[in-house]
């Protein structure tokens, strides 16, 4: 059985860049953009930060969920860079046939995702105001601080380096309810 780490927050929070450091850092590793799930839905899709969404979001998350999982019974260790927020955290686990899992949130100030949204070349996301309106919907969770990794100027490496400290002291890990 091999392990998982959800690296999520807000757009702009910088998941992309850390996760990618963190997934190279492991020996026998995966990579799980979970965008990518979003980007199957062909017609009729609603932008998932909407109210109406929540459906939707249900089915990504599950379908994203279930295919994360098989990376993890088969062994590796995977890194799922996406946003998967406290409200849809254990429905992801139970998909993906796991009980525990780590479990990080990339928190920088709303500013500063806006800046990295407002900068992205060749993004499909660049709307700042549905970046604030995630920042608040992850600002406002109720969520153990230990998950929380705020930005405080610290590169990407550094963040990198504390969530691998992290994850072998136990302090990201969560249990399903």
């Amino acid at each position: 059985m091999g392990s998982l780490l959800i690296l999520t927050g807000p757009p702009g929070a910088g998941k992309s860049t850390v996760a990618t450091l963190v997934a190279d850092s492991m020996s026998r590793s995966v990579l799980v953009a979970g965008d990518a799930f979003f980007g199957f839905l062909a017609n009729g899709a609603i932008d998932p930060w909407l109210p109406e969404s929540h459906a939707q979001n249900t089915v990504v998350t599950k379908a994203a969920g279930r295919a994360t999982g098989e990376f993890v019974v088969g062994g590796f260790s995977v890194v799922y860079d996406g946003v998967i927020g406290p409200w849809f955290l254990d429905t992801f686990v139970t998909m993906a046939g796991l009980t525990e899992v780590d479990y990080a949130v990339l928190l920088p100030t709303v500013g500063v995702c806006q800046q990295r949204v407002e900068a992205r070349r060749g993004h499909g996301f660049t709307d700042l105001a549905a970046t604030a309106s995630m920042h608040r919907q992850f600002s406002e969770a109720e969520l153990e601080q230990r998950h929380l990794i705020h930005d405080h100027g610290q590169s990407p490496s550094e963040t990198a380096d504390w969530i691998r400290r992290a994850l072998t002291s136990g302090t990201l890990r969560h249990s399903v309810r």
